[in-house]
Order: C-alpha cells, then sequence, then structure tokens
C-alpha cells in the first residue's frame, strides 16, 4: 500500500513555514536539503523537516496540504508545537 505525506518545512531561523505533499518524503526531503526541491524553499533556505502526517490516499494528502496553507501561521505552528515542541529537525527520524 503506498504512502502519501503532507509536510511542513521551515528555515533554521523558524522565520518561514512551507507546506508540500509527495509520496516519497525521503526522496523529497533530499530535494529540499540539497536546494532542488522548489523555489520557494531554495530562495528562502526552507529544508528544517518540523512535522509530517502519513495519508493513505492521495486525494487526502493534498486536502489536507491545502487545508494547511489556507490557515494561518498560528495554526501551523500549534501543531508543530503539539507534535515536535523543540521545532527538531524531523529529517534523521524520516530518511534514516
Amino acid at each position: 500500500m503506498k504512502l502519501y505525506y503532507t509536510y511542513i518545512l521551515t528555515n533554521t531561523k523558524k522565520t518561514v513555514l512551507y507546506v508540500g505533499v509527495t509520496q516519497n518524503i525521503q526522496k523529497r526531503m533530499i530535494e529540499h536539503k540539497q536546494g532542488k526541491g522548489s523555489h520557494f524553499t531554495k530562495k528562502y533556505n526552507v529544508h528544517v523537516l518540523v512535522y509530517v502526517e502519513r495519508y493513505y490516499s492521495i486525494k487526502d494528502a493534498i486536502s489536507r496540504e491545502k487545508q494547511l496553507k489556507s490557515g494561518s501561521r498560528a495554526k501551523k505552528e500549534f501543531l508543530i508545537n503539539k507534535s515536535n515542541p523543540k521545532w527538531d529537525d524531523l529529517y534523521e527520524k524520516w530518511i534514516c
């Protein structure tokens, strides 16, 4: 069964948030870390993985991505703080 991921990235200063969706979180995070993820993440040096949700349906993952993107920064921060209060980079946890 395929998994899909909705995720939130930030920069090292935690001033920028980016919401994305992918089928392959490992590959996508490597792209972000190498500056190949997207123009926005490269421009603002956004590559710290702070939040991830798993889905079995791409439709659900995309729907959640849209919901998160349309929500306020405060709502995104609440989600991150709830599961990752120190805003640690979850890269090692999800990639290794």
